[in-house]
């Protein structure tokens, strides 16, 4: 009976959390194979419409539209199964990259980028721009540079993470320089429609084990967010291209944020990432075996299925059913950005690997998240699960998100160290090995 009352009343506060913003947009469905063009003659495709300007469905027959210039559910989907099916093919490629040539370290002041209108969110970000104009508020160190994947938006190519560096802290992170332990780094990424501050208080945590830690604005996020847009909803929307574009980006992005900190001296990562930061987080690990200690917080195997039963992404489903698509469908035109087309990939080399789900989540479904830890089971991570009494909103209030942050850095605690144990033990072999040569 108290089982009852209780999901009852999870399920009720995690529905209000999901529906008190009112700048949700509904947006016409949009194949958007202009953001993939160049993967489309892989898939034995090409652009069917000249000018881009002139059409927002560039990249399709005129005949996939009806007279209103809505998109039927006919060729645009076949075709956009097919450019999944060969991006997934061309994986390397999709999510490879070179190197930025343009690192730089940017001090100033951090403010707030908030995605919803409620008053007391727009009443602290004005205090926030207040303290920055006047000189209250202290500065913050920011990693810049352009990313590898270009877009249409200026402002979104110019990847932001703030630096959390350890050496700048005390106690257990002094101790591990002297006793000659691995320079070790996190990249952190929010969940979708963050605020610049969310997770930055882990990044602090992760400094006090001796962990630096680089807290990554997702494309479309914060300061990367164009003008036009009061939410992030070019990381997550009806177009599809985008979408999927959007991904490869993020990706490329935490790659580069890699090839940095080895460039500084850094030699054992991790990534962690909380809702849409963890499939990110999750593909960058899939193809990145730099990357060795992975935290997902809230994961599923399918995108599409996450968009059409998520209570955050209604609507999005809507402009899908609106259209005629199903479930199914919407599964099939998200498989180039779903953790389940690079699982064996993921599994193939060692990593130490941490999944938190909540139970009564209704953004993320219990039964997706299962669905991840079946697939480990299945391909052989090495892996932790922790299971959060809540949903996916509350995982943010008291007092689950200090149990949700005593999971995270506690795992990055123990998984760091038992690297750098493991990494001393093998420049000490390597070393003896050294001496009975030369001996």
């Amino acid at each position: 009976m108290l089982g009852k009352l209780y999901a009852k009343w999870m399920y009720a506060w995690e529905t209000a959390l999901t529906t008190r913003d009112t700048n949700r947009v509904v947006r016409s469905l949009e194949w958007g194979e202009d953001w993939l063009g160049e993967f489309l003659p892989g898939a034995g495709l090409r652009h069917e419409t000249a000018d881009p300007s002139t059409s927002p469905l560039w990249g399709f027959a005129q005949d996939d539209t009806d007279r209103e210039g809505n998109v039927e559910r006919g060729d645009g989907f076949v075709r956009m199964v097919a450019l999944n099916e060969s991006i997934v093919a061309r994986a390397d490629e999709f999510f490879g990259y070179e190197t930025p040539s343009d690192f730089r370290l940017e001090h100033r002041h951090p403010l707030l980028f908030p995605t919803n209108v409620r008053p007391e969110t727009l009443a602290q970000d004005a205090e926030f721009r207040r303290q920055a104009e006047v000189g209250e508020a202290s500065t913050a160190e920011f990693l810049r540079f352009t990313s590898p994947v270009r877009t249409r938006y200026p402002e979104n190519d110019v990847v932001n993470a703030r630096w959390y560096p350890a050496e700048h802290s005390t106690g257990k992170a002094k101790a591990a320089r002297r006793a000659g332990k691995p320079k070790q780094a996190m990249i952190v990424m929010p969940q979708w429609n963050a605020d610049a501050f969310s997770h930055n208080a882990l990044c602090t945590l992760f400094n006090r084990f001796g962990v630096s830690a680089l807290r990554l604005s997702k494309p479309y996020h914060d300061i990367r967010r164009p003008a036009e847009l009061e939410r992030s909803d070019y990381a997550v929307s009806s177009n599809i291209g985008r979408t999927i574009a959007a991904c490869q980006q993020a990706v490329v992005d935490i790659r580069s944020c890699i090839d940095w900190l080895a460039a500084q001296g850094y030699e054992q990562f991790g990534v962690l990432g909380t809702s849409l930061g963890s499939l990110y987080a999750f593909i960058a690990a899939a193809f990145d075996p730099r990357i060795r200690v992975c935290a997902f917080n809230h994961a599923s195997t399918w995108f599409g299925d996450v968009v059409w039963t998520g209570q955050s992404t209604r609507h999005i489903r809507a402009s899908f059913e609106r259209e005629g698509l199903s479930q199914a469908d919407v599964r099939k035109i998200f498989t180039s950005i779903s953790p389940m087309s690079y699982m064996e990939r993921f599994a193939a080399h060692p990593k130490r690997v941490l999944v938190v789900h909540a139970t009564y989540d209704l953004t993320f479904i219990r039964k997706f998240s299962l669905d991840v830890l079946a697939n480990f089971d299945r391909v052989g991570v090495d892996y932790v699960s922790k299971v959060l009494p809540c949903g996916h909103y509350t995982t943010g209030e008291t007092p689950y998100q200090y149990m949700d942050g005593w999971f995270l850095g506690s795992f990055v605690y123990q998984a760091f160290k038992r690297l750098a144990e493991e990494g001393v033990a093998m420049g000490n072999a390597n070393r003896r090995s050294f001496d009975s040569v030369a001996r």
